[in-house]
């Protein structure tokens, strides 16, 4: 069995708050932030391939009494990344210790995921990174699965996929791989354990 991971707040802990609670007085102030200027919906554009210098002009156009703040998601991005799942990481040594094919598929923006790649060894654990900036696509998109698929000459259901967001669990369900919606390292060791890939 082939064993595909998500990175963010899978392996590495990602959380933009963590920034901007430096930045802002309140936790008011970080909430309102994260919702209406630096939100999903702008990220999501820089997974897909959007330079973040692009994602700064667009935002700072419509909200340019709050451009430092902004200009600080690019240029303070690596304050986003609080380090390592040490549990998960954990799990992905046992499972390379005992010769499991890793591959994985996420949505990062390209130019932060090679300062990630630079961060974490662990990393270079997978045969094959599939990186959603790199490929203009994002999961739960059936393309970014099969791109991994095709790519590696696999088939879907020698393939469990983790995720930590539902979404993309379900997106890799429909093309027919299995996959366990990741909450905690010890529930995770517990999936792949019932699996017996543990």
């Amino acid at each position: 069995m082939n064993v595909v991971f998500d990175i963010g707040n899978v392996l590495v802990h990602w959380e933009p708050r963590a920034l901007y609670r430096k930045i802002f007085a309140s936790e008011d102030q970080v909430e309102w932030f994260i919702a209406n200027v630096c939100n999903h919906d702008w990220n999501v554009e820089q997974d897909r391939g959007r330079s973040f210098a692009d994602a700064v002009i667009e935002a700072t156009a419509r909200f340019p009494e709050h451009a430092e703040a902004i200009a600080a998601y690019d240029l303070r991005w690596h304050e986003t990344v609080l380090g390592p799942i040490d549990g998960t990481v954990a799990i992905l040594a046992e499972l390379k210790a005992r010769g499991t094919p890793l591959y994985a598929i996420t949505n990062f923006n390209q130019d932060k995921f090679k300062e990630t790649l630079e961060r974490f060894a662990f990393l270079g654990a997978f045969r094959d990174i599939v990186v959603s900036g790199d490929e203009r696509v994002i999961k739960p998109d059936p393309a970014i699965y099969r791109l991994l698929l095709q790519r590696n000459g696999l088939a879907a259901g020698d393939c469990v996929f983790i995720d930590d967001s539902l979404k993309n669990v379900t997106g890799a369900q429909a093309v027919g791989m299995k996959a366990i919606h990741f909450t905690t390292p010890e529930a995770l060791r517990a999936a792949l354990a019932g699996m017996g890939l543990l």
